[in-house]
C-alpha cells in the first residue's frame, strides 16, 4: 500500500505561534544554515530577485488588492512619524521619541495585519505581527540595520506562505512594497537619528540596508546602465526612480559627505566589475555570509510555526528574557523549494580592483568618476590600506613590499 502523504497542519488551520528567538549560541548558526527555514527565506529572496530581473521600478505593473493594502499599512506607519515628532535632547543620535513610535507599532501591529490574513488562517495575524514589530529598528538601542530589513522580508515571506500574496505578486513585493518600506525606514532613520546597527563604516556595503543593492542589480541586467554607473553621481541622481540600487546610493550621498570612493569604498570597487550578473551573484554570496549566517545579526531573528528552528541545547538551556522555550520546534514548511538546490559557499563579494591600478579618486565635490586603467579580468584583489577591525567585510592591508598604495 502506498503511504499517504502527511498534510501540513497549516493547511488544515493548525496552530500559529508568536515568533521568538531560537539562536542563542554561535554554534546554533550551523543548525540554522541547514534548516528548512533558512532555505525558505533564501528561496523567497531569490524568487523576488528573479521576478525583478530587467524590470525598472517604474515598470512594476499593476498591484493586487493585498499589495495595495500593504502599501496603505506602511503609509499609516509613516503618518505616525508626523504625529510623534522628535523630542529635544542633548544626544544627537537615538532620539527617544522613537520609543513612543515603536510602542504604538507593538500595540497596533496585530490589528493592522489582521485584514490581510485569509479567513481560514485564523491566528496567523499574531505570528505575522511578530515579524512586523521588529522590522523597523530596535526600540532599546534606537538603531536599525540589515537584521531589521531581514525581519521585514520574513514578514512578506510568511504572509506569502499563509496566502496573503500570490506568486504573481513577487515583482510588486520587490519593487512596490519593499520600495515603500525603504522610504519609510529612511524617514525613521533621519527623523529619529537611528544609529546604524553593526555598521562596517567605509568597509561595509551600506550602513543600514543590503537587499536594494542585490535586487537592484538584478533590475539593471540587460539595461543601458553598467556597474560603472554606480560611481556616477549624475547617473544615480537621474535614474534613482528606475532602480532600487541607484535609489539606495542616492540616499548614501544624502547622509555621507566627501568623495564617494572614500566614504563608500566597497560600492566604489564593485563599480569596477564588468557585468551586472557578476555583481548580482556576488551580492547573494555576501548576503548569506554577512547577514543570513552572521551570528551577531541572526541571533535576533525570530522563529515560529512558519519559520521553525530546532537547535541543540547545552546541558542547562540559557534563560530567555521573553520567556520562550529555547529550542522549541515548529512546523517545517519550505514554500520556496528553489533554495534547496544546494548551499552557496559563504564567500564575501569579491572586490575586483587593486587600489594600485586605479586613481585615488576625484577631489571633493567632483561628480566625475576617477579615471585610471580598469582592473584586469578576473582580479579579486581587495583594497589596500590598514583594513577594518576583525570581523569586517574586507581583509587586512598589504604586506611590506606590496605594490598597493598606502592610505
Amino acid at each position: 500500500k502506498k503511504k499517504k502523504k502527511k498534510k501540513s497542519n497549516m493547511a488544515s488551520g493548525g496552530k500559529f505561534t508568536v515568533p521568538s528567538r531560537r539562536i542563542t549560541l554561535p554554534q546554533h548558526v550551523e543548525a540554522w544554515r541547514t534548516s528548512d527555514a533558512a532555505k525558505t527565506i533564501i528561496g523567497f529572496v531569490e524568487a523576488i530577485n528573479s521576478s525583478v530581473h530587467g524590470v525598472l521600478t517604474s515598470e512594476a505593473g499593476p498591484r493586487s488588492d493585498k499589495v495595495q493594502a500593504t502599501e496603505s499599512l506602511l503609509d499609516e506607519l509613516d503618518g505616525w512619524i508626523t504625529e510623534i515628532p522628535p523630542v529635544e535632547q542633548p544626544m544627537r543620535f537615538g532620539n527617544r521619541a522613537f520609543k513612543t513610535w515603536h510602542a504604538r507599532l507593538v500595540e497596533r501591529a496585530q490589528g493592522l495585519v489582521a485584514p490581510l490574513v485569509p479567513s481560514d488562517k485564523a491566528g496567523a495575524d499574531a505570528e505575522l505581527a511578530g515579524y512586523l514589530t521588529v522590522a523597523f529598528g530596535n526600540e532599546t538601542r534606537i538603531d536599525y540595520g540589515s537584521g531589521h530589513e531581514l525581519a521585514f522580508v520574513a514578514f512578506l515571506c510568511c504572509a506569502s506562505m499563509v496566502g496573503v500574496y500570490e506568486e504573481a505578486d513577487l515583482k510588486t513585493l520587490g519593487l512596490v512594497v519593499f520600495d515603500r518600506y525603504l522610504k519609510l525606514v529612511r524617514r525613521l532613520q533621519r527623523t529619529y537619528m537611528l544609529e546604524p546597527a553593526g555598521s562596517h563604516g567605509v568597509w561595509g556595503l551600506d550602513d543600514y540596508q543590503f537587499l536594494p543593492f542585490y535586487w537592484g542589480s538584478s533590475q539593471l541586467m540587460g539595461s543601458q546602465f553598467t556597474p560603472e554607473d554606480i560611481a556616477s553621481r549624475t547617473a544615480v541622481d537621474t535614474h534613482a526612480e528606475d532602480s532600487l540600487l541607484f535609489d539606495a546610493i542616492k540616499f548614501v550621498y544624502q547622509v555621507k559627505s566627501g568623495p564617494f570612493h572614500e566614504h563608500s569604498r566597497y560600492l566604489y570597487d564593485i563599480s569596477g566589475v564588468k557585468e551586472w550578473s557578476k555583481v548580482n551573484s556576488g551580492l547573494l554570496k555576501m548576503y548569506k555570509a554577512e547577514v543570513m549566517f552572521k551570528f551577531p545579526i541572526i541571533q535576533h531573528f525570530l522563529f515560529g510555526s512558519l519559520l521553525p528552528l530546532d537547535v541543540p541545547q547545552p546541558a542547562a538551556a540559557p534563560a530567555d528574557p521573553a520567556g520562550f522555550v529555547v529550542g522549541q520546534g515548529g512546523l517545517p514548511m519550505t514554500a520556496f523549494p528553489r533554495a534547496g538546490q544546494g548551499h552557496v559557499p559563504m564567500t564575501a563579494m569579491p572586490v575586483p580592483v587593486p587600489v594600485a591600478t586605479r586613481d585615488p579618486g576625484p577631489k571633493s565635490g567632483s561628480l566625475a568618476r576617477p579615471g585610471g586603467p580598469g582592473p584586469k579580468s578576473g582580479s579579486l584583489a581587495r583594497p589596500a590600506g590598514p583594513g577594518p577591525k576583525s570581523g569586517s567585510l574586507a581583509g587586512p592591508g598589504p604586506k611590506s613590499g606590496s605594490l598597493a598604495k598606502k592610505e
